[in-house]
C-alpha cells in the first residue's frame, strides 16, 4: 500500500472535458502542486496557460494528442504533439487509430505512434510517449497487438483509456498489458477510477501511473 505522497507521484491529475475553462485549468494546477502529483494533463489548447502556471515546481505537463478518437491523421497528431512541446509539454498522451488496429491494419497503427514518438524525440529535452489503447473497445487479443506495437514505436507508456468511451481501467487490462510490456515500459490506468482503492489496486495490477480527473478526493481519503 503506498503513502498518501507516493500515491500522489503516481497520479496525472485531469482535466479535458469539452467545457474545462481557464479557471479551471488554474484551479487544476494549483491543487497538482499542493499535492505534489506526477502531472497535470489538459487538452493542446491549454498547454501554455498550464505550462505557465506550473512554472517554478515538479509538476509535469502533460498534453493530449489525437484526443479523445483518434481519428486524425498521422501528420496532424505530429504537427499537434510538436505544439505541444513548444508550448512546455513534457509527456504527450496520445490515442491510436483504433479502427486500424481492429482491422489488422497495423503498420498504420504503428507509423501512427512513430509519428508522435519522432516529434517527442526532436525535443530539447526529454519527452515521455503514451499510447492509448481504448481497451473498452478492444478484445484481449486486440489489446496484445496495440501495447507491442507501441512497444515497438518507441513508446514510453501504455495507456488503456480516455475516459470519453464506453468503459475505462480494469485490473484485468492493467494486468494483461504490463504482462505484455514487461518492465521495459510504464502502464498507465486511466478512466472511472474515483477512490484510492481502486487507484492502490490498479498499482498492484502493473500501473505505474495513474490517470484521474478526482485527484483531490481520492488522495483526501488517505490518512
Amino acid at each position: 500500500m503506498l503513502s498518501k505522497s507516493k500515491l500522489a507521484g503516481r497520479i496525472d491529475h485531469t482535466l479535458l472535458g469539452q467545457t474545462a475553462s481557464k479557471q479551471g485549468i488554474k484551479a487544476l494546477c494549483e491543487e497538482a502542486v499542493l499535492h505534489g502529483v506526477a502531472s497535470v494533463c489538459v487538452n493542446p489548447c491549454h498547454a501554455a496557460l498550464a505550462k505557465s502556471y506550473l512554472a517554478d515546481s515538479n509538476v509535469l505537463l502533460c498534453v493530449v494528442v489525437g484526443f479523445p478518437h483518434g481519428m486524425s491523421t498521422k501528420e496532424t497528431k505530429a504537427f499537434e504533439a510538436q505544439q505541444a512541446i513548444g508550448d512546455g509539454a513534457d509527456e504527450l498522451d496520445m490515442v491510436i487509430n483504433v479502427a486500424a488496429l481492429k482491422e489488422g491494419d497495423f503498420a498504420t497503427v504503428e507509423d501512427d505512434i512513430r509519428a508522435v514518438c519522432a516529434a517527442a524525440e526532436k525535443a530539447p529535452t526529454p519527452v515521455h510517449v503514451k499510447v492509448i489503447l481504448e481497451t473498452a473497445l478492444l478484445t484481449d487479443e486486440e489489446k496484445v497487438a496495440g501495447a507491442i506495437l507501441a512497444k515497438s514505436a518507441g513508446a514510453h507508456y501504455v495507456k488503456t483509456s480516455t475516459g470519453f468511451a464506453s468503459g475505462g481501467a480494469t485490473l484485468e487490462d492493467v494486468a494483461l498489458l504490463r504482462k505484455t510490456v514487461g518492465t521495459e515500459m510504464g502502464v498507465k490506468a486511466a478512466g472511472g477510477i474515483r477512490d484510492a482503492t481502486i487507484a492502490q489496486a490498479m498499482i498492484e495490477a502493473g500501473a505505474s501511473r495513474i490517470g484521474a480527473s478526482r485527484t483531490v478526493e481520492i488522495l483526501g481519503s488517505i490518512e
